[in-house]
């Protein structure tokens, strides 16, 4: 029986030659996709903090290194601070964040709104001014109480609008606006075929942006726009309102550009370090855009 056993085993084995053919063709297709990785991921490194602002000379690492300092000191806030999601964004991005600034701070006055199923642009505007009266109710009639806000694409929109002068609505006091990858200009991809009110509406030259632009002639609030280079969904060119500059910062290899700027750390640091009241990484005036690189793949 043991024979047998042994026999039934031999038959099962191959040979030791075709055994070391095998390994050795495994390994010749394995070596050169382990060595595209490395490729890949040094590219990445190399890449990541390349080109470089000069008005926003701030590395990843040395980024969150800042953050971390920050979040073992923590600075209160100078006042509420409220988070705008953007298109399409059920609360992800806002929430990619908000504990972060919490651990930065120590403040409890931060609320995230998502616009995700407001139909338009009034929706979002209501919704904003709704939520921020429920957190922190004011007395005046016409405005809501001092906020910072961080608008995270669309978000960035929704605020400016929030702030404007309407008709039986309470409008948004604005201290300062940080806007990331916000289509101030119009979005790229908003020329797309669309029944969404608020897509149409972000489609350059459209009377929603015109009206937007009007109003920054009154508007008493700064905005800080950032934005990542190659960015195939907005556009950089788009990221800050006409005549005014954009801080910019590179993008990272095979991440998408405008979705992961919503929590890039470098940008998330300097917005941080203005929260606090302290010194800031950004500089004035913001450097104009890079020329095109050619060799930048589209994300």
């Amino acid at each position: 029986m043991e024979a047998n056993r042994a026999n039934n085993t031999a038959e099962r084995s191959p040979p030791l030659a075709e055994r070391e053919d095998y390994e050795a063709k495994t390994m010749n297709d394995t070596m050169p996709r382990l060595l595209l990785t490395i490729v890949l991921l040094s590219l990445a490194g190399c890449r990541a903090d390349e080109p470089v602002n000069p008005s926003f000379a701030l590395t990843f690492d040395d980024a969150r290194r800042a953050i971390e300092d920050m979040q073992q000191s923590p600075v209160k806030l100078r006042r509420p601070l409220v988070i705008i999601g953007g298109y399409l964004d059920p609360g992800i991005g806002p929430r990619l964040i908000d504990g972060t600034i919490l651990d930065a701070t120590g403040d409890r006055r931060i609320i995230s709104i998502s616009t995700f199923a407001d139909q338009d642009f009034d929706a979002c505007r209501a919704h904003v001014i709704r939520a921020v009266e429920e957190a922190f109710p004011s007395d005046d009639q016409v405005w809501t109480i001092e906020v910072d806000v961080i608008g995270q694409s669309m978000g960035g929109l929704v605020a400016r609008f929030a702030a404007m002068e309407f008709p039986h609505f309470k409008r948004l006091r604005i201290a300062r606006l940080f806007t990331i990858s916000s289509p101030h200009r119009g979005a790229r991809r908003a020329v797309a075929l669309s029944f969404d009110n608020r897509h149409i509406a972000m489609r350059r030259g459209s009377p929603f942006l015109q009206h937007l632009d009007a109003g920054l002639n009154e508007a008493d609030y700064e905005i800080i726009p950032y934005t990542r280079l190659d960015d195939h969904i907005v556009g950089e060119e788009n990221a800050s309102p006409w005549d005014a500059g954009v801080w910019w910062l590179s993008d990272k290899p095979l991440e998408s550009s405008h979705l992961f700027a919503m929590n890039d750390p470098r940008i998330l640091a300097d917005i941080l370090r203005r929260l606090r009241g302290e010194a800031h990484y950004t500089t004035t005036p913001a450097s104009p855009l890079p020329a095109k690189d050619s060799t930048r793949s589209a994300r």
